[in-house]
């Protein structure tokens, strides 16, 4: 059995356990694999954990002090790597003496120099490979030139991590890895025709896992203006769920539902004609892989803000972080029987690759080497037990 670890993070947004998910069905395929999924927060103790929970709250709340954190963390990262490392050193090594890894894959930025300094300092030879996370905008803490192999999701990641120092030869750009659950309408080949404005516009609003942005005038500039059914997720956001439960449930009877926290949100996307949301990665790729035509109304600063134009360069969504001129933007791409909206719906098939993530777990597991790393505890029990068989060969 070849034994893999996945370092996550359960509370920082939704995205890295998405990536984690999607991975996971693609190991899973692999009999002669045991996967742990770990959460690196908690490697770190209660201090951690409340950090990590506390990414929700300040990405809806505080983003000045997330874009300051961004700065912090690009400038100079020394110091989160040094403090992280300190932090989590003896519940990893815990973990690696449990779990015994013969692989070891990263797709969260805070933990990679950490567990590369604490692999070397023991001199534990484990591949270990990263997964970056983000499109455009990358932390330096995604490229530590140090890792086997770090695996890019777009051309512009790659650029970014030869531009921090890594060799292009440790760098692969497979894609983005998306659960199954929102590409299964192309094994089961269930067609999905262009828009025609014989029916109302079928929209969905989101941002996130966090529920942040402001849904509510998106909405409102959409019901007043077009023939259309909104469907909205506001996510963990409790508060504007029953704030818009309250107002646009009762304005507008039939035309709108909302919605909470869920897990089936491949379901809404599949059900929608054009979908606006937040820059975040994992929503973005998802919408693309249900061939969801984009309007991103705004970014979370540092590791999103250059995604909306990602998004417009590859002709995958629209951007309009104005919402004076959206009624506007929504009317360009309806014009003459929709021909803008499938014309970025056409050019999302032809981007998206939905084997990426069977591409990025095979190219991971060839990583391992056939002269597996023996852990000193492993070593001891090894000797003990040759020791105990000579001394009975003597006696006999």
């Amino acid at each position: 059995m070849k034994n893999v670890v996945i370092i996550s993070s359960d509370y920082t947004g939704h995205g890295h356990k998405s990536i984690s998910e999607a991975l996971q069905e693609q190991f899973c395929i692999h009999e002669d694999v045991c996967l742990n999924i770990i959460d690196g927060f908690e490697l770190g103790g209660n201090m951690w954990i409340k950090v990590g929970k506390s990414y929700g709250m300040v990405t809806r709340n505080a983003k000045e002090i997330w874009k300051l954190a961004w700065k912090i963390s690009k400038r100079n990262p020394t110091f989160i790597h040094e403090f992280t490392e300190l932090t989590i050193r003896e519940n990893f090594i815990k973990l690696l003496r449990k779990l015994k890894p013969d692989l070891i894959l990263s797709v969260h930025p805070v933990f990679n120099t950490p567990i590369i300094n604490i692999l070397k300092e023991y001199k534990i030879n484990i591949p270990f490979a990263t997964f970056v996370a983000d499109l455009v905008s990358i932390s330096p803490m995604w490229a530590d030139s140090r890792a086997d192999c770090i695996i890019c999701p777009t051309e512009e990641a790659k650029q970014r991590c030869m531009g921090f120092g890594v060799p292009a030869h440790k760098l692969e750009v497979i894609g983005f890895p998306v659960r199954s659950r929102f590409t299964q309408h192309i094994s089961q080949k269930i067609e999905h025709n262009d828009y025609t404005l014989d029916r109302p516009l079928e929209c969905l609003i989101m941002s996130g896992g966090e529920g942040s942005g402001d849904m509510n005038n998106v909405a409102r500039i959409l019901l007043d203006n077009f023939n259309c059914n909104i469907r909205i997720i506001a996510g963990r956001n409790e508060s504007m769920k029953e704030k818009l439960e309250k107002t646009l449930s009762l304005q507008f009877p039939g035309r709108v539902e909302v919605h909470g926290y869920v897990t089936n949100i491949q379901d809404f996307m599949l059900k929608s004609d054009i979908a606006f949301t937040r820059g975040s990665p994992n929503v973005m790729m998802e919408a693309v892989a249900c061939n969801v035509p984009l309007i991103i109304t705004g970014a979370l600063p540092g590791q999103e803000q250059e995604n909306p134009d990602f998004a417009v360069n590859n002709k995958l969504g629209i951007y309009c972080d104005d919402l004076s001129s959206l009624a506007a933007v929504v009317s360009g791409l309806l014009a003459d029987n929709a021909k803008g909206l499938n014309e970025i719906k056409q050019a999302q098939r032809i981007y998206f690759d939905h084997a990426s993530a069977e591409k990025i777990v095979n190219h991971v597991l060839g990583l391992i080497k056939n002269d597996v790393f023996i852990y000193p505890s492993e070593l001891r029990r090894r000797k003990k037990f040759l020791t105990l068989r000579l001394q009975s060969r003597k006696s006999s």
